[in-house]
């Protein structure tokens, strides 16, 4: 699709520059009282115990855009637990952007894992140690999504990018609005060294939470022409981001299924030659 037709496309897209308020752009899904907007709207907090964890979802999906969230991960042993936030469509060909961090036990990092689907087809997964500790304070994790490729930052630190490489026969999210969607649930049969550690339910309830929510981006409805030409429809990767990401990558990435030769003994996947 060239970038005339996908500004056809946008036109039934508007373009939206939302700074959070959680009342007025989610929708608590799910957990029974164990999610909780407070302080006006301003900051949300998602809890897991032994019943039920919990989750929100966007109020409007979006079509390409800069989306960031500040996230306050579980503290403490956070083994079993799985914090999520990513964007997704509905359905067996969904497109689907992810964040998931994986708990561990007291002192030993969080694992952050990331995945890109298209049309139903993700199995991309690319996972980082994080440079911090991420329960002490909010960090802002970032996905900027355009029609040239998907951007994933952590405080302004690129960590990964997923090339638009259509031409190539990639599948690439083009033309499925996806919600945010975030939670925090219980996946002890594999979060924290492939199921060997368990949630450790004395230390229930487990809280994440969240605050500052930004979206750049076009929203249902319609998206005009100063919407589309905003930095960052065409913001990409520059030297400096360049040279970020493979710092990142050198020290803080601990798998990548592009060098997973056990994973792919017959090649690796085609958008593998330039991730």
């Amino acid at each position: 699709m060239n970038i005339h037709v996908l500004f056809s496309v946008l036109l039934s897209f508007v373009a939206a520059a939302i700074c959070g308020n959680f009342n007025q752009d989610f929708d608590i899904t799910w957990g029974e009282g164990r999610a909780k907007i407070l302080d006006n709207g301003k900051l949300l907090t998602l809890s897991l115990d032994k019943a039920s964890g919990s989750g929100f979802r966007s109020k409007k999906q979006y079509l390409f855009g800069k989306i960031d969230m500040q996230i306050k991960l579980v503290p403490g042993n956070s083994a079993g637990t799985v914090t999520t936030y990513y964007l997704s469509s509905l359905g067996q060909n969904h497109d689907e952007i992810d964040f998931e961090f994986l708990g561990n036990l007291s002192g030993d990092p969080y694992i952050l894992h990331t995945n890109v689907f298209a049309l139903g087809k993700g199995s991309r997964e690319q996972q980082f140690y994080l440079w911090f500790d991420p329960t002490k304070d909010f960090h802002t994790y970032s996905i900027l999504w355009n029609p040239q490729s998907i951007i994933f930052s952590v405080d302004g630190t690129p960590i990964r990018q997923f090339k638009n490489q259509e031409s190539r026969g990639v599948s690439y999210p083009k033309s499925q609005p996806m919600w945010i969607f975030s939670s925090l649930w219980n996946a002890d049969d594999w979060a924290t060294r492939g199921g060997l550690v368990k949630t450790d339910w004395t230390k229930a309830p487990f809280t994440a939470s969240y605050t500052n929510f930004n979206a750049l981006a076009c929203t249902a409805g319609s998206c005009s022409k100063k919407s589309s030409v905003n930095s960052w429809f065409s913001q990409s990767l520059d030297i400096t981001g360049q040279e970020r990401i493979k710092w990142v990558q050198k020290n803080y990435m601990i798998y990548n299924y592009c060098t997973d030769s056990k994973r792919f003994p017959q090649g690796f996947p085609t958008e593998c030659s330039t991730a």
